[in-house]
């Protein structure tokens, strides 16, 4: 029980940063006709993960994991702004 809980946390630990490393940047998927305020600040955030994946590059991703986590703020942020868009698309109507 105990050498196969190990196995797990070891797999575990080896899967999780090559899963991180293997996920796309925020899509950008608000429409500008529709919502610009929300499709600027969607740029925004993709510009703002773009930046962060090249001081990761310039750094050798030698940052602490702190970067990395920028990077998965910037997709829950972006998530937020397409739920604020439908979320004014059922207002709207």
């Amino acid at each position: 029980m105990r050498t196969m809980l190990k196995a797990l946390s070891l797999s575990v630990a080896i899967a999780a940063p090559l899963g991180l490393a293997l996920a796309k940047e925020p899509a950008r998927n608000v429409s500008k006709e529709r919502h610009p305020n929300l499709a600027a600040a969607q740029k925004l955030s993709v510009q703002a993960y773009e930046k962060l994946e090249a001081a990761q590059k310039a750094n050798e991703y030698d940052m602490d994991g702190h970067a990395q986590k920028a990077k998965e703020m910037l997709k829950t942020v972006n998530d937020e702004i397409k739920l604020a868009a439908e979320a004014a698309n059922k207002n709207a109507k």
